[in-house]
């Protein structure tokens, strides 16, 4: 059952405590809420500010699971507190673990303060789970697949089009990458896990990938600079540097490449030409 009072104060008490730095937004001058406005809190649920306002104000509807999660990434709440959110809500917490899919804060103030870097937060399935601006532009929207294609990996052996953002010479050498991956979350993970299930998938769909399998190759792993062909901006020769989530088995990708270089200067040119995609009301 859900408990409206304690829903409304506990949104309006992390509302008030999350300052604008710690999410990715500027302060302004004349700011004078303490915290984040609603309407800043809303958007950065993917929610109406309306809605958002009337939980605040103990009216509305009963949120969804979805839409309760999408509340606890956007105020970034811990996994205590998204539990606690859920259980105020009268919904049961997510599972825990590997699986899950929430974000953990600290990651996330990471990746807002990347807002002009190429970065990504991925799941140790490679299901993209946000990215900046710059990563957006980089390598297109990978947040907007559903069912086994969340998985690059799954793309990579069912969706030839996976392949055109990498020079062909490097195809084969890629499939062995994502094999052995699979192979391994599959192995760590135990029978009827998703990575079990993908693989499984992957067997019925792409011969290539049953070719793989059968070699059990394990630990195969990217090379230090991750070459990329841009549709507009050409080869890119990127430096990938990776930080881990122990808790949430969260990957942290940022690509970055030397000052001075081609890459670079292709970069920032990239940078613009996204800016001008967006144009001024985004």
């Amino acid at each position: 059952m859900i408990d409206r009072a304690g829903l409304a104060a506990f949104l309006r008490n992390r509302r008030e405590a999350t300052q604008p730095e710690g999410v990715g937004l500027p302060r302004g001058r004349r700011r004078r809420t303490a915290g984040l406005r609603r309407e800043e809190i809303a958007a950065l649920c993917h929610m109406s500010a309306d809605y958002y306002a009337r939980l605040e104000r103990e009216r509305g509807p009963h949120p969804s699971e979805q839409m309760l999660a999408s509340i606890a990434q956007g105020l970034h709440l811990s996994l205590d507190e998204r539990d606690h959110l859920f259980r105020l809500a009268g919904q049961h917490p997510p599972v825990r673990g590997s699986t899950s899919e929430h974000i953990g804060p600290g990651l996330l103030r990471v990746l807002d303060r990347l807002a002009d870097t190429p970065a990504e937060i991925v799941t140790e399935l490679g299901e993209t789970l946000r990215q900046t601006p710059l990563g957006v532009a980089l390598t297109g929207d990978a947040t907007a697949y559903t069912g086994p294609a969340r998985s690059r990996g799954y793309r990579w052996f069912t969706d030839p089009s996976s392949r055109d953002l990498y020079p062909a010479e490097e195809h084969g050498f890629m499939s062995r990458m994502y094999a052995s991956g699979l192979r391994g979350v599959a192995t760590l993970r135990g029978p009827g896990s998703r990575a079990a299930e993908l693989a499984d998938l992957l067997l019925v769909r792409s011969e290539e990938f049953c070719t793989l399998w059968e070699k059990h190759e394990i630990g195969v792993t990217p090379d230090e600079v991750k070459r990329l062909v841009h549709p507009q901006v050409g080869v890119l020769e990127l430096n990938c540097q990776t930080l881990l989530d122990p808790h949430q088995s969260h990957l942290l990708f940022v690509y970055t490449a030397p000052p001075g270089s081609e890459t670079h200067d292709k970069l920032q040119l990239l940078s613009v030409l996204a800016g001008q995609s967006l144009g001024p009301s985004e």
